[in-house]
């Protein structure tokens, strides 16, 4: 089987894209220091994976970046990033089941008892505002007790003391279930946190399979073999068998603790929470773990992939009534979740309406979506608010929707995460005669190109 493991694809993106592994010698502390190097470095348009080799107060490293740009993803897929969207579009279709192994690697050290203790963690602080220590990088893993199929996802975990997180579950998906689920008879909800995983189980976690498709053949379909899997050290779940770190225990039935605030992928220190609670009953590691951080806020490393799994839904979910879509575009500025733009060849009227309210349909999160014509570049922004500029009429082009279920983390929303939705028109009227676009022919073009590259070489 290829290399499942995070060292792995570190140690080998490093290999094949000199600079973009950036070792941290320098002694860092774990309040707001991994934080505002990331930002540091995001302020100079670079995203690296960044390893922090000595973390004060811990002999644990600090890796983080790890999925903060389209071009890690993109290698790790092995595809360009051009064409990244598609590539995964394709492969979450394809669903391959785990393999249960032995002996994993983070069998090799076991924490239970007086001896676990969550400090032993090198937990960041991630901004000023936050409430506490939080771990960002921990994959939930549960199962149904009702149907037994597994899910996975990302969720915030605020540290509370030795064994006990807080623990919000707002993304109200599949997690969210599974703990209602379990919590109306009265039962907790058993669970693993792991930290330290290849970049491609992170992105199947991200992905909204059938209710009857478990997470971990999602992850399959990615890597293109079965996920290697092994059982917890204390609990009844399989998890990542190559994990770094893997906190087993459980969620609380009918136990609510006050959790945030925390800085959120929208940019803002967020107040709202499900406030569940998550209490450890084992620490199980390598002899050596990395631990994973993921940057919180806008760091590209929270949501570079979640604009790039929301694309692949929606490419999915429109290919089945939609035949002629050129492009799909889940931007950075809309926190990769609020946003959307779509680039069709129009063949009907109408057409690019009846976009809108199936884009809006894949996600709840989504409540702005932009459809433009097949010459725009829903990769460049200028370009498609050049499109609503001159081609949208605000009479006719604009679809709203309101009393939406929507993010609950999304500040301009009421407290119960209920929003309003904009669909825009921003195509040229099917059929119609319009203004004809200004466009260079391509012969003068190639020739600027190798005129300009000469004056370059002067």
């Amino acid at each position: 089987m290829a290399d499942q493991d995070l060292r792995s694809f570190v140690r080998a993106y490093g290999r094949a894209h000199p600079g973009e592994v950036i070792h941290v010698a320098d002694p860092v502390s774990i309040e707001e220091d991994v934080m505002a190097l990331v930002l540091e470095y995001e302020r100079r348009r670079r995203y690296p994976i960044l390893f922090f080799e000595k973390v004060e107060g811990s002999d644990i490293p600090i890796v983080c970046n790890v999925v903060a740009s389209r071009r890690a993803l993109a290698w790790a897929l092995g595809v360009s990033p051009t064409a990244l969207a598609a590539e995964y579009a394709r492969r979450i279709k394809d669903h391959i089941k785990p393999l249960v192994t032995p002996s994993p690697a983070f069998h090799q050290r076991v924490l239970t008892g007086s001896a676990l203790d969550l400090a032993a963690l090198p937990i960041p602080r991630y901004f000023p505002g936050d409430a506490g220590r939080y771990l960002t990088a921990g994959m939930l893993v549960a199962r149904d007790l009702d149907t037994g199929v597994e899910t996975e996802g990302y969720h915030r975990f605020q540290v509370k003391g030795r064994d006990r997180m807080g623990v919000s579950l707002h993304s109200r998906r599949r997690m969210f279930e599974y703990q209602r689920r379990a919590e109306a008879t009265g039962r907790p909800l058993p669970c693993a946190v792991v930290l330290g995983l290849h970049p491609l189980v992170s992105m199947g976690s991200l992905a909204y399979p059938a209710p009857d498709v478990g997470k971990f053949e999602v992850v399959g379909g990615l890597l293109g073999e079965p996920l290697e899997i092994a059982l917890c050290t204390a609990i009844d779940l399989h998890v990542p068998a190559a994990a770094e770190i893997v906190i087993e225990g459980e969620i609380l039935p009918n136990v609510r603790e006050p959790e945030g605030p925390f800085g959120e992928f929208t940019g803002y220190v967020s107040r709202r929470s499900t406030e569940h609670v998550f209490v450890a009953t084992a620490i199980a590691m390598r002899e050596r773990p990395w631990f994973q951080s993921i940057g919180s806020g806008r760091a590209g490393d929270h949501i570079t992939t979640l604009g790039l799994v929301r694309e692949a839904e929606i490419a999915n979910a429109l290919a089945r009534v939609i035949p002629n879509v050129r492009g799909v575009h889940v931007p950075l500025s809309g926190t990769s979740s609020f946003t959307a733009y779509v680039s069709i060849a129009q063949s009907r009227p109408g057409e690019a309406k009846h976009v809108i309210p199936i884009v809006l349909g894949v996600d709840h999160y989504l409540k702005l979506v932009i459809v433009v014509d097949d010459d725009i570049d829903v990769f460049d922004e200028a370009e498609v608010l050049w499109a609503v500029a001159t081609r949208m009429q605000a009479d006719r082009d604009l679809v709203v929707i309101a009393g939406s279920l929507g993010a609950m983390l999304d500040p301009s929303a009421d407290d119960r995460g209920v929003t309003a939705k904009l669909g825009i028109d921003a195509t040229r009227p099917f059929g119609e005669p319009f203004a004809e676009k200004l466009v260079m022919t391509p012969e003068k073009m190639a020739w600027a190109r190798a005129l300009v590259d000469r004056l370059a070489q002067r």
